[in-house]
């Protein structure tokens, strides 16, 4: 019996290869004579097809055309040489991202392929991102470190220095991990001056970040009562992703903004967080943070014997020095006998008190012949001078000299004026 294109062995090993081809037009002719379906449904159609026989994906492109709204969504399109497909982050899932994207920037992304039926486009709505050739989290250290430097979160003219005998410490730490057992263990080694008072944290982990914030201002409030010399912040080693709320730029701004000194002991000698730049000082490990913190007693005993000798050297060189100013003043006058100092001022002052009389005396003399010789100018000059010697003023009826015999005329008053009264004429 001849087999047709849809005729199967029982033994699938034994089957021939399909003709593709003759399948394909036989599905055509078989869609033809079915009934036609709308847009909307070939769509959905389309978009079962498509969703369920891809599943996740993952894709690498380049970000463009990037897209921020309100929302929290980020909108952009991945592309490469030849292609770009629209890919959406969810602000649920761009919320947890450690780094930012940006334009331009290579992506590793994985996701599922979502037919968009009001449009008929395909897009990516993407689970996870990772920028391509770095992790995430350098990348976030990496974007978050040049942020805060060019705030000068990290300027080194911001860093306070530690008190030089600390007293009382503030411990910011997880009270069962191993960070605070070496550190107090430390501490104790080296002094039993020391007050620690303990804020247990946690040091990772969701939350950690606000805990550490809240430990911080909660310090700075017990200080308002309680002298606080330093913040110590510490933790034990682990991954990047353990140390990284450390990096959380809340707790980053608030060691920078701390008034009081704060030293970091996070992790080994090769982990670096963004606290610890940051941090006034950083020490490599929890127990170098209690090394830097406390001096050991024998050592404070002998820097306060050396301070005792310099404080004594300096006091008896203050002391020789006003010795001797004293026994230099001793030697002035003033000194010696005050009194004679007095008197000669005494006497200077009578002096001068004589030199003033006799300078205001001829002073007067001076001044009063200079007056008697003014008035006798003056009543040399005198009209009245003149009447005295015979000769009269006369005047008109309403005060005018007579200069001239043309200044009258008959009948005119006439006043005359003599040295001892005047008389009054007609002139005929």
């Amino acid at each position: 019996m001849k087999k047709t294109l849809f005729d199967f062995e029982d033994n699938e090993l034994l089957a021939k290869p399909k003709d593709v081809k003759a399948e394909t037009a036989v599905n055509v002719a078989q869609a033809v004579e079915t009934a036609p379906e709308t847009v909307s449904e070939l769509t959905l159609r389309i978009k079962g097809v498509v969703e369920a026989g891809l599943g996740e994906v993952w894709v690498i492109g380049e970000v463009s055309n990037l897209s921020r709204p309100k929302s929290g969504h980020a909108y952009f399109t991945l592309k490469d040489k030849n292609a770009s497909i629209s890919a959406i982050i969810w602000q649920s899932t761009y919320s947890k991202l450690r780094f930012r994207i940006d334009e331009g920037m290579e992506l590793v992304c994985r996701g599922r392929v979502e037919v968009y039926p009001p449009q008929g486009r395909y897009q990516l709505i993407l689970s996870k991102v990772e920028p391509k050739g770095i992790g995430g989290l350098e990348l976030a250290f990496r974007q978050l470190r040049e942020k805060l430097e060019k705030q000068g979160i990290f300027d080194t003219t911001r860093k306070k220095k530690l008190p030089a005998f600390v007293k009382n410490i503030a411990l910011i730490t997880s009270s069962t991990g191993a960070a605070v057992r070496d550190f107090l263990q430390v501490l104790r080694r080296r002094t039993l001056l020391v007050d620690v008072l303990l804020t247990p944290v946690q040091v990772q982990g969701e939350g950690a970040a606000k805990e550490i914030v809240t430990a911080i201002e909660a310090v700075h409030e017990v200080a308002k009562g309680r002298r606080i010399d330093c913040i110590v912040i510490t933790r034990g080693g682990g991954s990047a992703e353990d140390l990284w709320t450390f990096n959380e730029e809340i707790v980053v701004r608030a060691v920078a903004n701390s008034r009081i000194p704060v030293v970091t002991g996070i992790g080994h000698e090769i982990d670096i967080t963004l606290c610890d730049l940051a941090a006034d000082v950083r020490a490599l490990t929890p127990s170098e943070a209690a090394e830097r913190v406390a001096m050991k007693d024998s050592e404070l005993a002998e820097w306060l014997m050396q301070l005792g000798e310099i404080i004594e050297r300096n006091i008896n060189v203050k002391l020789r020095k006003y010795r001797n100013q004293l026994d230099y003043l001793s030697k002035y006058p003033v000194i010696e006998k005050p009194q004679r100092i007095i008197e000669n001022k005494k006497n200077l002052i009578r002096q001068l008190e004589r030199r003033l009389n006799n300078s205001l005396d001829n002073k007067i003399q001076i001044l009063k012949q200079r007056l008697e010789r003014n008035v006798m100018a003056v009543e040399a000059l005198s009209p009245l001078a003149t009447l005295s010697r015979g000769y009269t003023i006369t005047e008109t009826e309403n005060g005018k000299t007579i200069r001239s015999i043309k200044d009258i005329k008959t009948t005119d008053k006439i006043k005359t004026i003599l040295k001892d009264g005047n008389f009054t004429s007609i002139v005929e």
